[in-house]
This record gives C-alpha cells, structure tokens and sequence, in this order.
C-alpha cells in the first residue's frame, strides 16, 4: 500500500510500528445497556519514549495542564488539581428518526445511509419540526430515547444538567454536569460518542453531530466554558472590587489574571481553528446571521462558541487552556473591544480578526 502522506507517529521509518494503548483504571465504568460490562478509557503512548503520542487527545491535554504546573500558575494548577469545577460542554445535536418509507431493514444509521443513496439531505424528516428553541412539548417527541438516554448518563457518569430542544427543524441541546477539565473531556465524548449513539439505534434514530447538516438552518456547536479557581476555591477570573479604570467596561469586574487568559484566547484563536472547526462541513456553520461567531470579538465571558458539536473535546479544552496559559505567561492585553448588547457580529463595529471560511484556507 501506498500512502500519500508519511504520519508523525507511523511511517516508514520507523517500520509503520505500532503504538501502545494504556487503559486508566480510574476511568472504569459499566455499561448498563451491555449488561454491565467493563468499559475503559485508554491513552496512546509511543512504544520507545511510553509517553503520549502527539495525535493523543487525553495525552495532550494532561501535557497542557502539566505545562501549566511548570510554569507556576497556581489558578490553573489549582483548579485541575484540587478538582474544582473549572469546565463544562454544551452539545447541540440533530434528530433524524428513520423515514416511514424506507424499506430498508436495517435500523438507524445504516437505514438512514441507504435512504440518502437516493434521496436528499433535505427530504430526510426530521424528528421535530419548526424553529421552536427550548419549546417545553418538544422533548415530548420520543420521550422514551430520551429519558433512557438521561438514566444512562447518569449510570455512566456523564451527568445531564439540562436537555431541551433548540432552533432548527430535530434540534436538542445537552448540557454536561460541570466537573474538572479532564474529566469534562471524556464525559463530553462519551456522551457524544457512545451513549447518544447507542441509543438512537435502540429507537430507530440517528443523533447527528455535525456541524451544519443542512443548509439553511442553524448548525450544531459544542459550546465550551472554562473557569479557573485559585487553591483556596476562589473564582481567579474576577476581582473583589470593580476596577474604576478598566480599559473596557465590560471587564471591570475581571482580575489581571482573566483578562490576560482572554486576551490569549482572542490572540490566538485564528491560528487554532482546525482544533475547534476539524472538518470541511464546520465552516457552513461558521458564517454571519446564524448566532455563530465570524470573528474572535464574538469569543467572551469564558464560554466559547466557535467549537462544533463533532469537535474533539480533549483538543478543544487542551486548546483553551494553552491558550490562556499564554496570554498569562505573556501578559497580553484584550486586542479588540467587546461588542455591545445588540450588536450585530458582522457589522463594521467588529474589529476582531475573521475567521477562517474554509478548512482549506484555515491550513494555508
């Protein structure tokens, strides 16, 4: 076989070798809808240095938490170490229940292909319609996926805190129970992964996690928050008092500390963007008038949007807070004004560098 492009960690150098995978004993949980049966979480190491390898998404984010321990940032240490609540993820996701005229026997994902080989994305049914954001009959739509769904969260420790629908034709948002970054990361994988995934089968459903499914309409994101607690449990984003000559109004009431891990964020978000938009699809979501951030004025307040819902949520999280790590490190200063309530992201008041249109602009 012929291979187009050699890979950092399996070539022809070194014998296209294999690499080790590790199980953590601490990630161990029970699969309630495989009769329990044991499940683990694993990282990749290198079989000479039996360190992470670089593609290693739980590896590379302990190595940024790590570099945050050596560079002496007790706020971020702190927070990861002493496992206060510094995270939590958002998941937006699309319901596509089997079209009732599909006369392929297969259940859920793989009816769901074979319905596309001849029809369009847009004559898929969807398993809600209309633009109804957080209507409360809409969970009502197959209530039994999804209180199934919640039950095994729970058992599979990826904690629920909410579930409603949101704008768009099969529409839902997941809010994951808030927890310690690492294990934010996994439970935001595994619930996108695994547990979602599994179930829709059981009920005839695909969970779509894509970016924009479907031109038009609102796309999927994965919503990412961050905060940072100092070792003895303080918010380190904010101040005590208001500072009376903030260089914007809106962060008067962030410490130094937030508003250099800000700065970092804004900095240097352009130059990250495979990490929170990874495929070709995630740039349809990425465009003006549909609630998504264009330029990196729409990222504040420590919940950032740009990520997609299909976004690695190890790469994301390892992203934010490398990035913030150096905005500390660095002490940069907020490079664009916050835009105001109401204004429009697109207009010419926005003075933040735009993103990328495209993957392919985004790697040259």
């Amino acid at each position: 076989m012929n291979y187009p492009k050699e890979l950092a960690i399996c070539n022809a150098e070194n014998g296209y070798r294999n690499i080790i995978a590790v199980s953590h004993l601490n990630s161990l949980r029970r699969i309630p809808w495989e009769n329990d049966v044991a499940f683990f979480l694993v990282s990749f190491l290198d079989p000479d240095a039996r360190e992470p390898v670089c593609v290693c998404p739980r590896g590379l984010l302990k190595k940024v938490i790590a570099k945050a321990e050596v560079a002496g940032y007790p706020a971020i240490v702190g927070s990861m170490l002493h496992g206060n609540p510094p995270s939590s993820s958002e998941c937006e996701f699309s319901h596509f229940p089997i079209p009732s005229d599909c006369s392929s026997p297969e259940r859920a994902a793989s009816a769901i292909t074979s319905f596309l080989q001849n029809n369009s994305i847009d004559s898929l049914p969807a398993l809600t319609e209309g633009m109804f954001g957080s209507l409360i009959t809409q969970p009502l739509h197959n209530e039994d996926c999804h209180d199934v769904i919640l039950d095994a969260c729970e058992q599979f420790r990826c904690d629920i805190e909410e579930w409603h629908a949101e704008s768009g034709p099969g529409a839902f948002k997941a809010a994951l129970q808030f927890g310690e970054v690492k294990d934010m990361a996994d439970k935001a994988g595994l619930f996108k992964r695994y547990v979602v995934k599994a179930f829709g089968i059981k009920h005839g459903i695909t969970p779509c996690f894509m970016a924009k499914p479907r031109h038009g309409l609102p796309g999927n994101s994965g919503h990412m928050h961050i905060t940072l607690v100092t070792m003895d449990g303080k918010d380190a984003f904010t101040r005590d008092t208001p500072d009376p000559s903030p260089p914007y109004p809106d962060v008067a009431h962030s410490s130094d500390l937030g508003r250099q891990f800000l700065a970092g964020l804004l900095t240097s978000l352009p130059d990250i963007m495979p990490l929170f938009a990874p495929t070709m699809n995630s740039y349809r979501r990425l465009v003006e008038d549909f609630c998504t951030p264009t330029t990196v004025s729409g990222v504040a307040h420590f919940e950032i949007h740009v990520p997609d819902a299909d976004a690695n949520p190890h790469f994301g999280l390892a992203a934010i807070i490398a990035l913030g790590g150096r905005g500390v490190e660095k002490k940069l200063e907020i490079p664009v004004p916050p835009l105001s309530k109401g204004e429009n992201m697109s207009g010419a008041s926005n003075k933040g560098v735009r993103l990328a249109k495209s993957l392919k602009k985004q790697s040259n």
